[in-house]
């Protein structure tokens, strides 16, 4: 169960990047060729600089309530450096070789009770809500807190855009199930980098 956030848990928190590219597939696409890419390269960014940890994500059409082919690695970086790192020395080119420009979606993590349990995930359900405009953003994490949906013994992942002014629910789970009934996207854990 999600319960209230304590002033207390606010201090000392570690904003984190996250970035993610969503390449979406044709629908005939045979997404075993994606699981051998991984299944190839995955290991590749095992212990990569400044990485916490990097989930290679597929969605296939058809399962899970999806309703295209994607694959939508996930990224949650330390800090800048791994990201310019990734993105600037030579590690992104091979996405762009494969799969041509691609933009990076960029945030900032705002709540993560990610613990060693994410290495047992399966599947991550993503749920996105808005940030809509008000006079203050002060108890804007208690109030994310209230309004995203709520999966039982769920680890999870919230990050910010506030260009977008929207925020992203990532639930770490071990079954689909858990989350069919939710509104938003269920991606399939291929690999889990850290």
């Amino acid at each position: 169960m999600i319960n209230k956030l304590q002033t207390s848990d606010l201090k000392g928190s570690v904003s984190m990047i996250a970035s993610q590219y969503k390449i979406v597939l044709p629908s005939d696409y045979d997404m075993g060729i994606i699981r051998q890419r991984v299944k190839v390269n995955g290991h590749k960014t095992d212990g990569f600089y400044g990485l916490k940890f990097k989930l290679y994500l597929i969605t296939e059409k058809g399962i899970n309530n999806n309703l295209q082919n994607s694959y939508s690695p996930l990224y949650l970086w330390k800090d800048s450096e791994g990201l310019n790192k990734f993105l600037f020395e030579g590690f992104y080119d091979n996405i762009l070789t494969s799969f041509g420009w691609q933009n990076v979606n960029i945030g900032m993590s705002l709540i993560d009770t990610t613990t060693e349990r994410i290495k047992e995930a399966k599947f991550l359900f993503e749920a996105v809500g808005e940030i809509e405009p008000k006079e203050s953003l002060k108890d804007f994490k208690n109030h994310i807190s209230e309004a995203m949906p709520k999966i039982e013994n769920a680890e999870y992942l919230v990050i910010y855009n506030p260009d977008k002014w929207k925020y992203h629910v990532f639930y770490f789970l071990d079954e689909p199930q858990k989350a069919q009934t939710k509104k938003g996207v269920i991606y399939e854990i291929l690999h889990i980098s850290q």
